[in-house]
């Protein structure tokens, strides 16, 4: 018995001349082996962890985390009201593909989408890759997520543009303009923006130093018009040096604020367009597609945008139509009048 497991082994056949004695001695052989397998278990405990207790101990210890505390809000749903009812008193270092497909079939069956799962996925994953980081698996297996199909990336038009921006002037929250402005001009995160402090700021060099993003550390590029901007707001403000949208909420967690989307549909809808189209990333999509029309070349998007690869740069190329077609015309050169009817 090992974990209340019975364990069968054939060992062999008295005919075949397997004796008692040798049967004594593998039923030891296997018991030295189910202790040292149990010399495994992580220090001070007894049992391996269930996936629902680790899953409790992993909220625990992630709420609060900088890093690891990102959208934990998401990341606890996702655990109490579907991962951890469905692989329950599972042990960790137990679960393995088969079992994980299972769960994505389960899900499937039950209707839900394919966006959906992959988020469910990607808080599993998160999940078994602190398991290992804090020693209470030795692995964890592989995670697949379903290919999602392509949405279409909206864009704003120059007139959308300046009708937003307008209304964003007008707005009764002063940082509105300034959060949009960075938007438009630097192809920033939501939440890249929010965390942006003004001593990060370097007006004379026309940089950002964002210290955490997705794909690391990296100093944001931004037009001249939109530093002159910021320059002038950061003298009228009596030159701070701490976080530009700095929270005033007494019982707030973080000095930053978390979320600037109730202040921008109340933007859009001033400036007269739909507001369950237009949301703060789509500033992020235009400046990314206007870099693209501009011919810019694809690393320095990427150096931009701070995206992690070229691959995600890729899905903007196929907006800039003008630009394509302005390339392939290139390649009509070489037929000149030598085709003739």
């Amino acid at each position: 018995m090992v974990d209340r497991q019975r364990i069968h082994r054939a060992i062999g056949r008295e005919s075949e001349g397997t004796t008692r004695e040798q049967a004594e001695r593998a039923i030891e052989n296997f018991r030295t082996k189910a202790r040292e397998q149990r010399l495994d278990l992580p220090t001070g405990r007894k049992l391996h962890r269930t996936f629902v207790e680790a899953a409790n101990d992993y909220l625990r210890r992630i709420e609060n985390h900088p890093k690891y505390g990102r959208n934990f809000a998401r990341k606890r749903q996702h655990l109490e009201r579907r991962l951890s009812p469905f692989f329950r008193g599972q042990r960790i270092d137990s679960l393995t593909d088969f079992s994980i497909s299972a769960y994505v079939r389960q899900r499937k069956d039950h209707g839900a989408a394919l966006a959906t799962i992959n988020r469910e996925l990607a808080t599993l994953s998160h999940f078994l890759n602190r398991c290992v980081d804090w020693g209470w698996c030795r692995t964890k297996p592989r995670v697949f997520k379903n290919p999602e199909p392509k949405k279409r990336v909206i864009v704003l038009s120059e007139s959308d543009k300046r009708e937003l921006m307008s209304a964003a002037v007008s707005d009764q929250d002063s940082s509105t303009w300034i959060f949009i402005g960075i938007g438009m001009g630097t192809a920033m995160r939501h939440s890249e923006i929010l965390r942006m402090r003004w001593d990060q700021i370097d007006f004379s060099q026309r940089r950002i130093f964002i210290d955490r993003a997705k794909a690391g550390q990296r100093e944001q590029p931004m037009p001249p018009q939109l530093s002159n901007l910021l320059h002038a707001e950061w003298q009228r403000r009596g030159e701070p040096t701490g976080y530009v949208f700095a929270t005033k909420r007494a019982d707030a967690k973080l000095p930053y604020r978390q979320s600037m989307a109730t202040q921008f549909r109340r933007v859009v809808k001033r400036a007269k367009l739909d507001p369950s189209k237009v949301t703060p990333h789509i500033l992020r999509h235009t400046a990314i597609t206007e870099l693209v029309v501009a011919g810019v070349d694809l690393p320095t998007i990427q150096q931009i945008s701070g995206h992690k690869t070229l691959a995600m740069v890729l899905r903007y190329t196929h907006l800039s139509n003008a630009h394509v077609d302005k390339a392939v015309a290139n390649l009509s050169n070489c037929i000149s009048s030598a085709v003739t009817p």
